[in-house]
């Protein structure tokens, strides 16, 4: 062993060598510690805000960038709405500055989008009322049922789910595109029982119809065949209809009863489909069941789709009331009336 000045020279290169390797490895460990909980915070919420139906994607900086950088997601409000005139016709050709939009009485902050949609992917689902009370009809129900599906659901682009209820639900058909399958789970219904239509409509839309899965607008929307009269639910009228104001569900009720006179239920099915931008049939006789089922076919491809940013958001879960009208009176708009905002 060197001793001297010699010899301390080659120990600290030495230690110095050792120190580099040392400080690589730490280096190294740190970036694969580092690289392992990016995706969890990521998952966790610390690196963008709460999830909503509302927000837009994340979005990365394209790989060509010599700088990664992440673009913050924002509050975006998707409305689709109808325009008509006042003969009931639809109004196809309007543009953005023939409407005025208001967010919770403001106006909103950006709009991003505007634009006719008759070619938005379905997600329908057809809530039909098997109870007892619809045993006269409910063959031909079923028929023009099939017939509607048969028109609707274009294969590889919307789908559909069929359920029946009385005083309980059930799921005949899961979502699909395929129309025989949709058909075969209409006609494996079977009629009895008391009703309970809130319930049906408050878990369709809740375990249906509130997941979104897609990048681009859905349009969603709920067929219900019933007389409206409700005897058995445990959900109220208005959290049925708060459900489907959460999911973006649009309801078009067409009823099953042919006495011709005004009941209660007829109430129920207009309070239904207005509160969440839909329409309520009533039919005088059951061929004209057959109709309704063609005049929501038509509106839901005859819609347009606002995309905007309100003023003065905060995601606090509060509702905030949507408002569009025509300049011109003798158009008329029919949308949802609100949403809640999500909470962070």
């Amino acid at each position: 062993m060197l001793k001297g000045p010699l010899g301390r020279g080659r120990q600290v290169k030495k230690l110095g060598f050792l120190g580099m390797i040392y400080i690589r490895r730490f280096f190294c460990l740190a970036l694969l510690t580092l690289t392992a909980l990016l995706p969890a915070a990521a998952q966790s919420g610390f690196m963008s805000a709460s999830p909503s139906p509302y927000d837009g994607s994340a979005m990365l900086s394209s790989p060509d960038e010599s700088v990664l950088t992440i673009k913050k997601r924002v509050d975006e409000v998707n409305v689709l709405f109808i325009a008509t005139d006042k003969h009931g016709k639809f109004v196809r050709n309007l543009a953005q500055t023939d409407f005025s939009i208001l967010d919770d009485h403001k106006p909103p902050q950006l709009i991003f989008n505007f634009q006719r949609q008759t070619e938005l992917p379905l997600e329908v689902g057809l809530l039909i009322d098997v109870s007892g009370s619809v045993h006269s009809r409910f063959d031909f129900e079923q028929n023009a049922a099939t017939g509607f599906l048969e028109h609707v659901v274009r294969p590889g682009f919307d789908k559909a789910f069929v359920e029946g209820f009385n005083q309980h639900q059930q799921l005949v058909q899961d979502f699909t595109d395929k129309v025989s399958l949709l058909s075969s789970g209409v006609k494996r219904l079977h009629n009895g029982g008391g009703t309970a239509l809130f319930d049906a409509i408050y878990r369709a839309c809740r375990d249906k119809l509130m997941r979104d899965n897609s990048e681009h607008p859905v349009r969603k929307a709920l067929i219900v065949l019933s007389d409206g009269e409700d005897n058995q639910s445990e959900m109220s009228e208005a959290q049925a209809i708060g459900m489907a104001e959460r999911a973006g569900v649009l309801i078009y009720a067409i009823s099953t009863d042919d006495s011709g006179l005004i009941l209660r239920g007829d109430d129920v099915l207009s309070q239904l489909a207005n509160a969440t931008g839909g329409r309520a049939f009533f039919p005088f006789k059951m061929k004209d069941i057959t109709h309704s089922f063609s005049a929501i076919e038509d509106e839901l491809r005859s819609q347009y789709i606002v995309s905007y940013k309100p003023s003065d958001f905060t995601p606090d879960g509060h509702y905030r009331y949507i408002q569009i009208t025509a300049k011109n009176k003798d158009v008329q708009v029919r949308a949802r009336r609100g949403y809640y905002s999500p909470r962070q």
